[in-house]
């Protein structure tokens, strides 16, 4: 019986249920490894231990990312016989190489070059074996088809910014996982119009984990952090998503996102570009130090200095990308360079929005007690 039923059943006639079955792997998966993970941290005593840079008082467990590897790899591999093969091995070989240079760092340090070595070698096993890449910058700044091996680096460098800026954004509770969840939805949906089943079961099983993994992130009793780990391999996922997506595109001249499928994914991304390209500005020209010397200023800071709460500026922040991506959806007939214009203005206005409201609220508040 569950032999003739696995010759007969096609993935592809049958794709929302295939998705749906992906998703509800996912979270079970991840849900019931993440009390397993807290108990050995607690009994290990591999909690992380709160310092001047933290937003946590208490010790609590990295290591929320092995259970999102975990669920991941084993929807990967059961799924993979009906799917791409090829695609889900290397995506998982490229996980794999992050997940443990991302589990040392968060059980013992790990240097920058070396993590910089292996998201360089995990970024182009998928570029190099699949031919994933942006193949042109599809007139922006005039710049159409770019050469072969500019092509790869310049891709490759997608790679490294979109890994490293998300990482950056992992510093208050349900922001990263909620973030990233959402940017897994949308590219669930857009490899689904695409017919890419393959890449919309790694964003859909994606979607299930992290949702699993915010249950335990906003808990007060069993929380959990996603480390390193966790964001190195989201980090990759959501560059490797952001990649195939524009790849697609423009290959492909009869879709509706051909020629505007980078300022789509800018908008998707925004929040993690955009929070990262401050920062290096604020440290390099204001504060006159390192890029990479660690403070309190990104985005997400300034929020909670403002009086929001862990749970109000997630929740704001991906609010905000949400509408933005909307913002962007509805933009698509104009000129691509007139798109990603508007969409570094009415993007960083909205992120000012939710600031606005809070200083109103508080002089409200203010003449209300006098």
């Amino acid at each position: 019986m569950i032999k003739n039923l696995l010759e007969n059943f096609s993935p592809e006639n049958n794709s929302i249920l295939w998705l749906i079955s992906a998703f509800v792997l996912a979270f079970t998966i991840a849900y019931q490894t993440f009390p397993s993970i807290l108990y050995v941290a607690k009994e290990k005593h591999l909690m992380d231990e709160p310092d001047s840079r933290s937003m946590h008082s208490n010790k609590t467990a990295t290591l929320g990312g092995i259970g999102i590897f975990f669920s991941l790899v084993v929807v990967m591999t059961i799924t993979g016989a009906m799917l791409n093969t090829k695609v889900l091995l290397l995506v998982m070989g490229g996980l794999t190489i992050l997940f443990f240079l991302g589990l040392k760092d968060d059980l013992t340090v790990l240097s920058a070059r070396k993590k910089f070595i292996g998201q360089i070698f995990a970024a182009l096993l998928l570029i190099v074996f699949t031919d994933t890449r942006i193949i042109g910058l599809s007139k922006i700044f005039d710049i159409d088809v770019l050469p072969y091996w500019i092509s790869i680096f310049f891709t490759l460098f997608v790679y490294i910014l979109v890994i490293n800026a998300y990482n950056l954004i992992d510093g208050v509770d349900g922001l990263a996982g909620g973030v990233a969840m959402l940017i897994s939805v949308f590219y669930t949906i857009l490899f689904y119009d695409f017919g890419a089943l393959s890449l919309a079961t790694i964003s859909v099983a994606l979607f299930g984990a992290l949702l699993a993994f915010l249950r335990f992130n906003f808990s007060d009793r069993n929380k959990i952090f996603m480390g390193d780990t966790g964001s190195m391999i989201v980090g990759f996922l959501l560059a490797f998503f952001t990649i195939s997506f524009i790849s697609q595109s423009q290959l492909d001249v009869n879709s509706s996102y051909h020629k505007a499928s980078p300022a789509l994914a800018l908008a998707i991304l925004f929040y993690p570009l955009m929070d990262t390209c401050r920062i290096f500005f604020i440290r390099v020209f204001v504060l006159k130090t390192s890029p990479f010397k660690a403070d309190k200023n990104h985005i997400h800071h300034r929020f909670i200095q403002a009086g929001f709460t862990h749970k109000q500026t997630a929740s704001l922040i991906v609010v905000v990308n949400l509408i933005t991506v909307v913002i962007a959806l509805n933009m698509l007939h104009l000129n691509l360079n007139t798109q990603i214009g508007l969409l570094f203005i009415y993007g960083s206005v909205l992120y000012y929005v939710p600031f606005l409201l809070k200083r109103n609220m508080g002089k409200q508040n203010s003449k209300v007690k006098i």
